[in-house]
């Protein structure tokens, strides 16, 4: 294991008001980080659940967003996100089971229906790939866990280190990506540096500097995420 998950980082136009939204949607608690930017601390929505960090970007969303989020609902229909501010994309058919939806920004995510012995929520990651079986493989080496591959194309991984939610899942489609992310995850690093990720195959973007204190790289299929050095032990 060369990291731990940390957290999710959203770009926003108006992130103050993207950030409530997702505050409303996962039950969670919207903080000011009075520069512009706020942050989504689902505490409320149970434990191991992660934050959001919405950050305001000049660039506008022009692309399908890449990566996104599925959220069990409680109940029958994703009435209560439409009256939050989502948006009905797609609704179940013949060919999926779930509703995909988009927040006030564009950004799409999936809204599934109740299980039983499933609480509400986010319960997985979903991140739009060319060779899924060699993305989950390479996450489950810097994260640990288990990669598992599906008859129908898509691979996940399950018990990555620090990952709050059920399943990281990497789903196949034709489209390359070709623009940055507007989501993207976070890791701490075990070690002070990355040099251990990019051995492994991750490509340095950018170093700590003057305005960041933390390193930008991309994973093989050119997903930015950042690296952050070990938290401080207690």
């Amino acid at each position: 294991m060369i990291a731990r998950f940390k957290d999710l980082c959203l770009d926003a136009a108006d992130a103050p008001a993207l950030g409530a939204f997702w505050g409303r949607i996962l039950d969670a608690e919207v903080v000011d980080l009075g520069d512009g930017d706020v942050r989504v601390d689902p505490g409320r929505a149970g434990e191991g659940a992660e934050s959001i960090w919405v950050n305001r970007v000049p660039e506008p969303r022009t692309v399908k967003t890449r990566v996104h989020l599925d959220l069990r609902l409680p109940d029958a229909d994703p009435a209560a996100l439409v009256e939050a501010g989502a948006r009905v994309v797609r609704e179940p058919d013949a060919e999926i089971s779930w509703w995909v939806l988009a927040d006030p920004e564009g950004n799409l995510f999936c809204a599934f229906g109740p299980r039983e012995g499933e609480r509400p929520g986010t319960f997985e990651l979903v991140v739009d790939s060319a060779d899924p079986a060699a993305q989950a493989a390479w996450w489950s080496r810097v994260v640990g866990g288990t990669a598992h591959t599906s008859d129908k194309g898509y691979a996940y991984l399950t018990g990555a280190a620090g990952f709050p939610w059920e399943y990281w899942v990497f789903d196949p489609v034709p489209e390359r990506r070709t623009v940055k992310n507007r989501l993207h995850w976070d890791v701490d690093l075990v070690d002070d540096d990355p040099t251990a990720l990019i051995r492994a195959g991750a490509t340095l973007l950018r170093e700590p500097d003057d305005v960041i204190s933390w390193w930008i790289l991309a994973d093989p299929e050119g997903n930015e995420f950042c690296a952050f050095p070990p938290r401080p032990t207690e």
